[in-house]
């Protein structure tokens, strides 16, 4: 049986374990990935109420959905004419709220660190929302 994946998601056995916990949280290193999460973590949604709650366009959204569905994250079940997504593992939900309390308390070292302002091209401040 053939694989539709790309030749990249093949490369696991290449990736130390390190690596690839890195990319585990690559899937979170951006704002509008982690609000979807943490939407999803309320409630399975489709794309339309996660545009509606986001206030991005479906291609937008879409696009992220599926960074977030390869990445293991979450899934999209049809529901009538509807996607539903939803959280694939509970446990995500509480690695959101476990890095929200340790936001809270390093928001200041966090939103400074000139570091990570110099790889992703910037910093913006973290939105307690």
């Amino acid at each position: 049986m053939t694989s539709n994946l790309p030749i990249a998601a093949t490369r696991a056995e290449e990736l130390s374990r390190s690596e690839v916990l890195a990319t585990f949280f690559q899937g979170l290193a951006d704002p509008t990935r982690v609000r979807i999460l943490e939407l999803l973590a309320e409630r399975p949604r489709t794309v339309t109420e996660l545009q509606a709650a986001l206030g991005l366009a479906q291609g937008r959204v879409s696009s992220h959905l599926a960074c977030l569905r390869w990445c293991g994250y979450v899934v999209g079940t049809v529901d009538g004419r509807f996607n539903r997504y939803q959280l694939v593992d509970p446990r995500v939900r509480e690695i959101v709220a476990a890095a929200e309390s340790i936001v809270r308390e390093n928001e200041e070292r966090l939103t400074s660190c000139l570091v990570l302002g110099t790889e992703g091209g910037g910093s913006a401040p973290l939105d307690p929302a």
